[in-house]
């Protein structure tokens, strides 16, 4: 009889693949539903970033790299953390990963232990707690409720922190909520962490350019100095540059980090595929202008979206201030009755119906960490956003 590992018995498949999965067969079975699961950019990669991929195959860079990233790229991730957030990297203070995800599984496995706590505020996304598991340490969760705008405060962080913390995860804008700290409220819970300093801080930036607040963008080692040195800046191209199957993420922090990440990379994938780095250094050095473009749209959707679901009877979605989902708060739904007889009694049975009945795929808030509650992506069109979310408040209004 075989059996799989004790590490992998501790971790469930993502919750937003296997919905995009199901939506995938749906589709191929002749189904008309709308997917809005997936956290993709429905624009395409820019044409100067393919075009610089196309160059690199046909200038023979098909070959092994460093490990972690080529001095190119790093020195592309070095000229984005300078101009964009402030922060310098040498080239050692740099990883260049498969993606973000992999970015994130390589710092945490490098240097969790068993009987480490890493705090992850909820809701979360999907993988966090997960990969916590898989590396054996124990994910300690702070919750903040839609009251609070989807975000913890300082107490709350200071309560959860003991001797065992190692890690505490930030991510803003957020995924699955779109919530955004700003640099006051950065400042804050880095005068927390200042307090306690055994806990290293992990932020993930993934969605920085998708940013609609008034104030701009910051990430907690620009606006807290004194963290600098036990800081993981996460970033990415896929959702900035729409470059989701490139699979480029990178990190800028101490050089400890970066060398233990180095090492497990040396012995799990190697380097990151050679083409993308090349197109990945072409699109954090090139023409950014296009960004604002892509932002405005999507700030179009999410108005569109948040004012469609709030007139959708027993729901409540608070207007994000980045990323490109909605997190509506379903609880004046939960308990209720659909046309067939069924109860909705949590927001998985709410997604369900979503699917069976309106043909529209979402994510259920309990997979975030926090519900009764359910995530949609609008990083798809106008059109179809409009139908889905048609479909959403029939749904809803259906429900007795």
């Amino acid at each position: 009889m075989t059996k799989t590992s004790a590490a992998l018995g501790r971790i469930q498949p993502s919750a937003t693949l296997a919905m995009s999965a199901r939506v995938t067969a749906l589709k191929a079975a002749g189904v008309d539903v709308i997917g809005l699961s997936a956290g993709e950019p429905d624009f395409d990669t820019p044409d100067f970033v393919k075009e610089a991929g196309i160059a690199a195959i046909r200038s023979g860079q098909t070959k092994y790299t460093d490990v972690d990233g080529t001095a190119a790229l790093k020195d592309a991730v070095a000229l984005k953390f300078k101009r964009d957030n402030g922060l310098i990297y040498e080239r050692g203070q740099i990883s260049v990963n498969s993606g973000g995800k992999h970015t994130l599984f390589n710092a945490l496995v490098a240097t969790v232990e068993a009987g480490d706590e890493v705090i992850i505020p909820a809701p979360y996304w999907v993988s966090y707690p997960d990969i916590v598991n898989f590396a054996g340490g124990t994910p300690v969760f702070i919750e903040g409720p839609a009251a609070q705008g989807y975000k913890i405060t300082p107490a709350q962080l200071d309560a959860a922190i003991t001797p065992r913390t190692k890690w505490v995860m930030l991510n803003s804008p957020s995924n699955p909520s779109g919530a955004a700290y700003s640099a006051d409220e950065l400042k804050a819970l880095g005068e927390v962490l200042l307090r306690h300093p055994h806990v290293l801080v992990m932020t993930d930036d993934m969605y920085e350019h998708v940013w609609y607040a008034p104030s701009p963008f910051a990430t907690i080692a620009q606006v807290c100095p004194d963290l600098y040195e036990r800081t993981l800046t996460v970033n990415g191209c896929s959702k900035a540059f729409s470059m989701t199957g490139w699979r480029i993420g990178f990190a800028g922090g101490p050089q400890w980090i970066i060398k233990a990440m180095a090492k497990l990379q040396s012995q799990s994938t190697s380097n990151p595929c050679s083409i993308s780095q090349a197109a990945a250094a072409a699109a954090l050095t090139g023409d950014q202008e296009f960004l604002e473009e892509r932002n405005a749209a999507f700030r179009k959707r999410r108005d569109m979206v948040v004012a469609m679901l709030n007139d959708a009877p027993g729901l409540s979605c608070p207007t994000p201030e980045g990323a490109f989902y909605v997190y509506p708060d379903a609880s004046g739904v939960i308990g209720k009755t659909t046309p067939k007889g069924v109860k909705i009694d949590s927001d998985e049975a709410l997604i369900g119906y979503f699917l069976d009945e309106a043909k529209v795929a979402a994510v259920h808030g309990a997979a975030f960490g926090l519900s009764p509650a359910f995530r949609i992506s609008y990083a798809t069109s106008d059109e179809l956003l409009k139908k889905a979310c048609t479909r959403i408040q029939e749904a809803c209004a259906a429900l007795k």
